[in-house]
């Protein structure tokens, strides 16, 4: 079996995700490729310029990104990492899914979603998983690794980490930002259990496994939020590439997202899910949960 194991890292960790889930893999040919845009995003992260690529980034526009060259024609399986960003794939990901080549080799291939995220993956899994199905590539699992500390200890810690470069607790009282070691490490186990399904070229049981060991899994608050979340991105993408277009000064309307967006977060979010746990979800447990099972097997036969 020929396989593909393809990716982009900005600080490395979905590297390691990726490394790690491939390495018990035997007695197949794998081309492994770190991806990487011609102009690189910095890491750690500038401030201003983590907030500035929003527009492009919901709105999914193309990079360019440095030649990729596959050793292959084509590939039976193909592992695809990706992290989102403002819950869209990350720019070199969108890019590398509109890339000629890689759609030719995405036609026909069994395609593994790898995902590294803080925690709100749903609504880039969709599009990713709309974009594979579009260029004929069959979506049989989909392994999504979360930070599991709560939703604003996260987002307190994350941005440490991703502005400083140091993977440390901030003051020395918030969680370790990102992954845990563990379930990073954890991947070499589901590395045998994928190296099953490919030694058997049998992979229709792969994604129930991962449900059911809760390799996946969806929060339901972050459920809820997603729920909300990208439309009100897709209006401020909108906005400010309208204004930018009309003269306006770009940094401002960046700014004035960036304090909405924290605003939002710590403030407006917990008021309205303090009011859907209350008023709303016990009358909606059974739509919930159908949910949950849409997301878990997005674009898979069962």
């Amino acid at each position: 079996m020929k396989i593909l194991a393809i990716n982009y890292s900005q600080s490395g960790q979905l590297n390691d995700i990726v490394n790690n889930f491939i390495s018990k893999i035997e007695g197949c040919e794998i081309d492994r490729i770190n991806i990487a845009p011609e102009k690189s995003f910095a890491f750690p992260w500038p401030t201003d310029n983590f907030y500035d690529i929003m527009p492009e980034t919901v709105l999914e526009e193309a990079i360019p990104l440095k030649p990729i060259t596959f050793k292959e024609e084509k590939y039976d399986l193909i592992i695809l990492g990706y992290q989102p960003w403002f819950l869209s794939p990350s720019m070199p990901t969108a890019a590398l899914l509109q890339n000629k080549e890689f759609k030719q080799r995405i036609n026909g291939a069994k395609i593994i979603t790898v995902i590294g995220a803080r925690n709100m993956w749903l609504n880039a899994q969709t599009s990713v998983v709309e974009q594979i199905v579009a260029s004929g590539g069959d979506m049989v699992g989909n392994v999504a690794l979360v930070d599991r500390a709560p939703n604003h200890l996260s987002a307190i810690s994350i941005a440490h980490w991703m502005m400083t470069g140091k993977k440390t607790r901030k003051w020395g009282i918030f969680p370790l930002p990102g992954i845990a070691d563990n379930d990073i490490e954890n991947m070499k186990d589901l590395s045998i259990f994928l190296n099953r399904c490919v030694a058997a070229n049998d992979f229709s049981t792969f994604q129930k496994t991962i449900v059911e060991n809760k390799v996946t899994r969806i929060n339901t608050n972050i459920l809820f939020i997603e729920g909300k979340a990208k439309k009100i991105f897709n209006i401020w993408a909108g906005i400010i590439k309208k204004k930018e277009k009309s003269g306006g000064k770009r940094s401002f309307w960046i700014s004035f997202f960036r304090y909405y967006l924290n605003f939002a977060l710590f403030v407006v979010a917990p008021i309205l899910l303090l009011i859907d746990i209350i008023l709303i979800r016990p009358f909606t447990l059974g739509k919930i949960k159908r949910k949950k099972e849409y997301f878990l097997y997005l674009g898979m036969s069962r």
